[in-house]
């Protein structure tokens, strides 16, 4: 009898343990932190850090679940963040600052890449961009009110020269005396698959201050989850420096998710990313990739001024909040030595 009742009293004390025990496992389970970053185009090489994290476990290290959404023609990130129906988003410099001009609670915290990856496209008779007065500029719409004004300002250009560009490249192919924006990793790719041998020109290497592939938030999360955003950026970045050193494991989920993209794109893409050192160049070299300052944010915001593209009056700094990169320090890794002298 005693022992009876002992394995009755086990017995019992096992059944009101054990609804808790599935409850502890139900909310570990559970536990990871969520985060929808929404992109700002199809998947492609400047998304694939990101992917990157999602392949390799990254973010799931941080206590995060991350989704990834893509970007698109028709897609409007800054509405879907102001709407919560995304926590982060790759985003552009100068929709964060015209935003904060218009009240908008909206914050960068990072940035990919350390300098816009937009450039000029040309013939190969163009020795740079300071040779481009008397060409005629292919711009699209959303370049009127972003670069081009900044190269028009820098090098004494005339609206007289801008013609509509409309992401066809035929226009540039027909005219030798045209010039259009372009991507390395996009158009610049097309023009040479298409047997041309043209010239390609980045702005940021001709001091056009925007960063690129900036992730942008809002401020509710930056108060309400802070930690959150720090696990997120830090495996963001991480992210980015092991894309570099091999991109296969992002690139099969960037296939996934953009069923166009080919292999030779993507190795494409990632030669430009490594030959312009968008991710690794610049203050990333010694700050660690994602960094960003308030000393490039006024040089955006003295451009904008300049060009009345922004109010004087708009408080700029609250643009963006340096708290999640300044102790990152996810440096990039060190050059190979040759063992040559």
């Amino acid at each position: 009898m005693k022992s009876r009742i002992a394995l009755g009293s086990t017995a019992s004390i096992v059944r009101r343990l054990l609804p808790l025990a599935l409850l502890g496992a139900s909310l570990t389970a559970q536990a990871n932190d969520k985060i929808v970053l929404l992109t700002s185009w199809y998947a492609q090489a400047e998304h694939g850090g990101f992917y990157q994290a999602v392949a390799e476990g990254l973010y799931a290290a941080e206590g995060l679940e991350v989704s990834i959404r893509m970007g698109g023609p028709q897609v409007n990130g800054m509405q879907l963040l102001l709407n919560k129906q995304a926590d982060v988003i790759v985003n552009y410099d100068l929709q964060v600052l015209k935003s904060v001009e218009q009240g908008l609670p909206v914050v960068a915290i990072a940035a990919a890449f350390q300098g816009d990856p937009q450039g000029m496209l040309t013939h190969s008779d163009v020795s740079g961009l300071d040779a481009l007065k008397d060409k005629t500029v292919l711009v699209s719409t959303s370049g009127q009110t972003t670069w081009w004004p900044w190269l028009k300002n820098q090098y004494g250009l005339s609206d007289a020269q801008a013609r509509p560009y409309t992401f066809n490249l035929q226009p540039f192919f027909n005219n030798p005396g045209a010039v259009q924006q372009a991507y390395a990793s996009s158009e610049l790719f097309q023009a040479t698959k298409a047997g041309k041998q043209p010239n390609f020109y980045l702005f940021a290497d001709a001091g056009y201050p925007p960063y690129g592939s900036t992730l942008v938030t809002r401020q509710d999360v930056i108060e309400q989850r802070p930690e959150v955003l720090k696990r997120f950026v830090k495996a963001s970045m991480q992210g980015w420096k092991n894309y570099l050193a091999n991109p296969a494991p992002a690139n099969a989920l960037i296939k996934q998710d953009n069923p166009s993209m080919d292999d030779e794109l993507l190795a494409w893409g990632v030669a430009k990313l490594k030959e312009y050192q968008l991710v690794e160049g610049g203050d990333a070299a010694i700050q660690g990739i994602g960094t960003i300052s308030a000393e490039r944010w006024q040089k955006t915001r003295d451009f904008m001024v300049e060009t009345n593209l922004l109010k004087a009056d708009t408080d700029w700094r609250k643009a963006f909040n340096t708290d999640f990169v300044r102790d990152l320090r996810v440096l990039p890794a060190a050059p190979v030595q040759s063992a040559n002298p």
